[in-house]
């Protein structure tokens, strides 16, 4: 089984992040900007993990599982705020959000 680059990894992560980044900006809907920003954190942690895998050291899975630890914390932060909003506005656009200040 040969291994994969680091180069190719580290690619694929970039183009993760920025389909990530792409998704943040483009998109108005709440739930579509949280996955958008769990995209970014997993092409974080294969940055984390290729560096590991390039040294033969285990921090980047140490520091992927704090990545994970990370999204895991967004992600139920994240839903508790889109159910709220979702409340009091009926709606889950993110200009929405931003009206809710008063």
């Amino acid at each position: 089984m040969t291994a994969v680059p680091p180069e190719a990894a580290v690619l694929l992560a970039c183009l993760l992040f920025t389909l990530g980044l792409a998704g943040v900006l483009a998109r108005r809907n709440l739930v579509f900007i949280l996955m958008a920003l769990e995209i970014m954190l997993n092409a974080a942690g294969l940055v984390f993990v290729a560096a590991g895998a390039r040294w033969g050291q285990a921090d980047g899975q140490v520091l992927f599982i704090v990545v994970l630890t990370l999204a895991a914390a967004e992600v139920a932060v994240g839903l508790a705020l889109v159910l709220r909003i979702h409340r009091q506005a009926a709606t889950l656009d993110a200009d929405a959000a931003s009206r809710l200040r008063g």
